[in-house]
């Protein structure tokens, strides 16, 4: 998952298992167009304000969201939580601004790979406002993962630049977004949190929209900001139908192959590729957070057995 998405994360334990190869297919191409898309969007950082750029992304979404509306009816706006589902979108609209600040000035495997310590921040997060119960094992995963952090921006090492911390309260946002997703799930519809989520995105971006346009006037940007609309609103749909589909435990550890489109994008579009420093980083992250990833599996195992 690209902090961006709007998507809900499900817990472990929600889904049953159905067609898992597919939904592997799915949620690694999700991601690959995810990479996608935050490439096209950096590209326009360039000349266009983040919320500008957000505004024309969620558009892509919000359009689909209106014409699911017009064809199924209003029943998918139907919510017990409204104050959850608006929550969810604000969070979601922050985290959302905040990585296009940061990949306005940090390379985008730089950013992506820091993106990877929302796991810890949702297990802490959970910890302390479900007051869910975390053992020594994921407590550990949660300090490795932040070694992993710390290789990759290297604070006073010359090599820190101060849009990171734009990454790191996307990051925060996202994990507030994601422990929404956990208060949500089992009394929404997949469908209804992710229309809730983009009507709220795009109702805060029209509000500051105004303050900050510019008109786009090259055929460049048009056709960045085409292919960022339309590429958020398949990378949508390509993740919640995978988690339609498979069991989440088995999909959500593809989040982390977008680190390799990422890079991939970074280096053809921009000349950027990771440091052995960053990579190893990511690395330390990854293997945390699918190490995070699996007490939870066992976890929501435990809890389904008692």
């Amino acid at each position: 998952m690209p902090l961006q998405t709007s998507s809900p994360v499900l817990p472990s334990d929600t889904t049953g298992a159905t067609d898992n190869l597919r939904g592997i297919i799915l949620m690694a191409l999700g991601f690959f167009v995810f990479a996608a898309a935050d490439a096209a969007a950096k590209v326009l950082t360039q000349s266009l304000h983040p919320l500008e750029i957000l505004w024309f992304r969620q558009s892509g979404l919000f359009t689909a969201i209106v014409i699911y509306i017009l064809m199924r009816g209003t029943a998918v706006l139907r919510t017990r939580s409204p104050k959850l589902q608006i929550a969810r979108g604000v969070t979601a609209t922050f985290s959302a601004v905040f990585f296009l600040i940061g990949i306005t000035y940090v390379p985008l495997a730089d950013a992506t790979s820091v993106t990877f310590i929302a796991p810890f921040m949702v297990t802490v997060l959970a910890a302390l406002i479900l007051r869910e119960s975390v053992g020594i094992r994921r407590w550990t995963a949660v300090g490795v993962g932040l070694v992993g952090v710390l290789i990759v921006i290297r604070p006073g090492m010359g090599v820190f630049h101060p849009a990171i911390v734009f990454v790191l309260m996307a990051a925060t946002a996202f994990s507030l977004r994601q422990v929404l997703s956990r208060m949500l799930s089992g009394q929404e519809n997949i469908m209804t949190t992710v229309a809730y989520t983009s009507i709220v995105s795009f109702v805060l971006a029209c509000i500051g929209l105004p303050f900050v346009f510019t008109m786009p006037d090259t055929p460049q940007q048009w056709l960045a900001i085409g292919i960022v609309a339309v590429l958020a609103a398949t990378g949508e749909y390509l993740v919640i139908r995978a988690l339609d589909i498979a069991q989440a435990v088995v999909v959500a550890p593809l989040h982390y192959t977008i680190i390799l489109w990422s890079t991939g994008y970074g280096f053809v579009l921009f000349g950027d590729l990771p440091d052995g420093w960053t990579l190893l980083g990511c690395a330390i992250i990854v293997a945390s957070g699918l190490y995070t990833l699996n007490r939870e599996r066992l976890a929501a195992r435990r809890k389904a057995r008692d």
